[in-house]
């Protein structure tokens, strides 16, 4: 979702006659868009704007501009730190760029942008083209969350659940398809609490984008396990383009901790999502999110979280140390020692990873549908991805295969990646 904010921004600063630049030694507008989902991320900001500040000790300061959930979040905080800041804006309220731009003249003042303008940010943003030109693009359906889970920021700097129009939305897969997009990610913080006025639920907007003809691939992400309904889980069954993988975090495999975490589903509710989605497809894959160390978490919880990785086989998944944010409920209460937190995460990742290698050593010799998205900067290797979101980079292809989705035959892979050539019936009968 931060990538699809920052793609906006840039559409709305070129609205406004700048030019996206690589060079930092010589801008007249610095943006830095943020996520407070970590606190290594907070604490980025100032040490980055600090590199910025020597860069143009001896040049005139640029425009410096704080986006998203760190500004929401820390705003009367970021302005009083660091007086280089010229203004603060939330995730809800960027749309108001163009306004501050025509009013930065005055030096001395400072913008503090963070008011919950959902509405307000759509309405302004649904007139001005989404520029992407990316074989696999970002569409925003929804955003905030009302979940209010123990240990999350994001109700707090997302605000409440808001989803826009289909219309809306249909018409800006339509452009970027016309951009060249063969394949579509719907994005949420909670991605299938997805409700436009009670009319227009994910699975009926799934089914809708995919009319698309030229569209050839549907992802959504993030969801929630609390929203994944019975509709949406036939949907996989009745649409061909969604992709045969969710991402859908679980945080912990203890009822214990994730009744502590306020996370409005048990253990046995979740692997029974697992179980119903694995009758409507036994290919089907499964992406999560492991906190680790949540305060109060004991050795039968973790081991409960190892077990229900071992039984489901999740792959491309996230697992991060329990991080306190604050204002969260979460982070009033007791941590767990930070050794322990190490040790656990540890036994947590390698297991995460040799699950993730065996998938791929899986796939070695066998041919995977791959849709080619780019060519590698400064080499004549291609990327591309699975359906299951596996990375392949191919070598025997050219430009004219950009946006196609081929066959590959997998030659070897590593931790995270594939690597293949495409595939020709023929030369594999000659051989």
């Amino acid at each position: 979702m931060n990538e699809y904010d920052s793609n906006r921004i840039s559409d709305l600063f070129k609205a406004n006659g700048y030019l996206e630049s690589s060079d930092s030694q010589d801008i007249s507008c610095y943006i830095l868009n943020t996520c407070h989902i970590r606190e290594k991320a907070t604490e980025k900001v100032y040490s980055d704007i600090g590199r910025l500040k020597k860069n143009y000790r001896n040049k005139s300061k640029p425009f410096v501009f704080i986006t998203g959930c760190v500004a929401q979040a820390e705003n009367e905080e970021m302005i009083r730190r660091e007086p280089y800041i010229d203004a603060v804006i939330g995730p809800q309220s960027y749309q108001n760029i163009p306004n501050i731009l025509s009013s930065l003249n005055n030096k001395a003042k400072k913008f503090n942008l963070t008011d919950f303008e959902v509405i307000d940010k759509f309405d302004k943003l649904n007139s001005l083209k989404n520029s992407d030109t990316n074989v696999s693009a970002f569409v925003t359906i929804q955003e905030g969350c009302d979940k209010f889970c123990n240990f999350c920021v994001v109700p707090y700097t997302r605000g409440s659940e808001y989803s826009r129009s289909p219309e809306e939305i249909l018409k800006e897969v339509d452009h970027l398809v016309l951009n060249g997009a063969k394949e579509i990610t719907l994005l949420g913080q909670n991605v299938n609490a997805y409700s436009y006025k009670k009319k227009t639920n994910l699975s009926d907007l799934i089914l809708k984008v995919g009319k698309n003809k030229k569209l050839k691939r549907i992802r959504y992400t993030t969801s929630h396990p609390k929203d994944m309904t019975d509709d949406l889980i036939n949907c996989y069954k009745h649409e061909k383009k969604l992709m045969p993988i969710i991402h859908l975090p679980v945080q912990s495999g203890s009822n214990v901790v994730l009744k502590n975490m306020n996370r409005k589903h048990s253990r046995e509710e979740y692997l029974d999502i697992i179980s119903k989605l694995k009758k409507i497809n036994p290919e089907i894959s499964f992406s999560s999110d492991f906190i680790v160390g949540y305060p109060g978490e004991s050795e039968k919880d973790f081991n409960d979280t190892i077990s229900l990785i071992k039984k489901v086989n999740f792959i491309n998944s996230f697992s991060f140390i329990y991080s306190p944010r604050p204002g969260t409920p979460a982070s009033r209460m007791k941590m767990v020692d930070i050794k322990i937190q190490k040790k656990r995460l540890i036994i947590l990742q390698n297991l995460l990873e040799k699950i993730q290698i065996k998938k791929n050593n899986d796939k070695i010799k066998k041919v995977e549908e791959v849709l080619v998205e780019n060519r590698l900067k400064n080499q004549t290797q291609y990327f591309g991805r699975t359906k299951d979101l596996t990375p392949v980079i191919l070598n025997n292809i050219g430009d004219d295969e950009i946006g196609n989705i081929i066959k590959v035959r997998i030659d070897k892979c590593d931790k995270k990646s594939l690597f293949g050539r495409k595939y020709s019936s023929e030369r594999e009968v000659a051989a």
